[in-house]
């Protein structure tokens, strides 16, 4: 009798009854899972042992050429049941691929990881792997960072109600609290291009001391732009992507869940927890080394590029679909606006001849009544309603509609996200103009 929660069955050809990490099977793009294959990373050790022979020749070792051209010849010829048999015998992961490489290489096979340790193979394959992972990265982000320039320039100018606190406070435009997205992107890219044009191949001897600079990747914290779309998605000002025939939600047919900024927030947590698993081993490394990295590097380092990788490709397509409902923003606009335009109503009384402290009064007195039919009656902001009908205000009834103009509270706005772009975005995206029109394509 099966145990409880035991599923029984028998073993699928296709792999499907054992766990496979979701970021490989759903999520992340093929060429970022190809790096962190075996195939990648074994054909890498053998590239390894291969320019170790050559330079070794180079030094005057006799190592003949038929040997190095018999290496060469061998670089994908990997036999990974084999490799796996030795490991098992062995215990030694890099002695396991010595001999699985030796033995299709039978003339080369006793100056095959001459003079080298595990580290030469296991830490400088890695900081290939990691400088070519950051080579797929680098123009995924330059890519968002693009999508989300041309979005912020298109409504560079449309007025919204800011927040502080989630209260409503004074107005920004669209454009201007996309910039403030596009900004962290930018120090990502930064910091991404800094860290790989600084990684430092390990060489034959090693080193005393851990490579730990691929931490610096993951700093940046993606989960403030989506969790914003989330809100606003609530708030019906903007949404993501929604396909036609997408499903919202299995129970409430009428909902438009934001399942590709959940996702986003959802990794960008997993992302930002994998900093501390490297970040504990290296405060325990032993002297000039140990060597229990090993596990939690296999995975830690995969899962990180996986997932920020995933990342990338989801705000790309979230960035290239975005959309803006106006009307919607402009009803907010409209149930908040009386109320801030109140310093520029009594600034026009006091110019047309008025006291500030009466006016001062007045209004108050008025925004006190304007609020109780919003928050006991569910009622609209009529404060300006009640100021036209009060004919105190007479003499600048004329200018409410010019007082009351939303673009009027956006101080520079837009003027400072067209220099942002031009000044700083523009420029740190130009380097990757030539793949700046691939579209990101979903999985799941």
């Amino acid at each position: 009798m099966a145990a409880v929660g035991d599923c029984g069955g028998q073993q699928a050809a296709d792999g499907s009854d054992t766990y496979r990490s979701p970021l490989a099977s759903r999520y992340a793009s093929p060429e970022m899972c190809f790096l962190f294959s075996d195939s990648c990373k074994f054909r890498t050790w053998r590239q390894l042992w291969l320019w170790l022979a050559e330079a070794e020749q180079t030094l005057g070792l006799p190592i003949t050429d038929e040997q190095i051209q018999e290496m060469k010849s061998n670089l994908d010829n990997i036999d990974f049941k084999m490799a796996a048999d030795e490991e098992k015998r062995l215990r030694h992961d890099v002695m396991a691929h010595v001999h699985t490489f030796g033995h299709c290489c039978p003339k080369a096979a006793g100056i095959i990881h001459l003079g080298a340790t595990s580290c030469y193979v296991g830490d400088n394959t890695d900081l290939i792997i990691l400088r070519n992972a950051c080579d797929l990265l680098l123009p995924k982000l330059a890519r968002v960072i693009s999508r989300l320039a041309n979005f912020a320039k298109e409504q560079a100018d449309l007025p919204t109600l800011g927040f502080t606190h989630f209260q409503p406070a004074q107005l920004t435009t669209v454009g201007k609290r996309c910039c403030l997205w596009i900004q962290d992107l930018c120090m990502d890219l930064q910091n991404l291009k800094r860290v790989r044009d600084n990684l430092r191949f390990r060489g034959v001897k090693g080193t005393t001391g851990t490579q730990a600079s691929f931490l610096q990747l993951f700093e940046g914290d993606e989960q403030k732009i989506c969790t914003d779309i989330r809100l606003l998605a609530n708030l019906k000002e903007m949404e993501e992507p929604f396909e036609k025939q997408q499903i919202g939600s299995s129970a409430m047919p009428y909902k438009r869940n934001p399942m590709r900024s959940e996702r986003c927030c959802s990794l960008s947590r997993h992302l930002m927890t994998l900093i501390m698993d490297p970040l504990q081993t290296a405060s325990l490394q032993w002297f000039e080394r140990t060597l229990d990295d090993s596990a939690n590097r296999r995975i830690c380092l995969a899962e990180a590029f996986l997932t920020a990788d995933t990342i990338l490709n989801t705000l790309q397509n979230i960035s290239e679909g975005l959309v803006v409902y106006p009307k919607v923003i402009e009803r907010r606009i409209q149930q908040e606006l009386p109320f801030m335009a109140t310093e520029n109503i009594i600034m026009a009384m006091v110019k047309a001849g008025g006291s500030r402290q009466d006016c001062h009064e007045k209004i108050r007195v008025l925004s006190q009544q304007a609020a109780a039919v919003v928050k006991q009656e569910g009622g609209d902001n009529d404060l300006i309603a009640r100021i036209q009908a009060d004919t105190y205000f007479s003499p600048i009834h004329s200018q409410l509609d010019q007082l009351l103009d939303p673009c009027s509270f956006t101080g520079r706005a837009f003027q400072q996200v067209q220099r942002f772009l031009e000044e700083e975005v523009y420029p740190l995206i130009k380097p990757y103009e030539s793949v700046m029109k691939l579209k990101a394509e979903l999985c799941l």
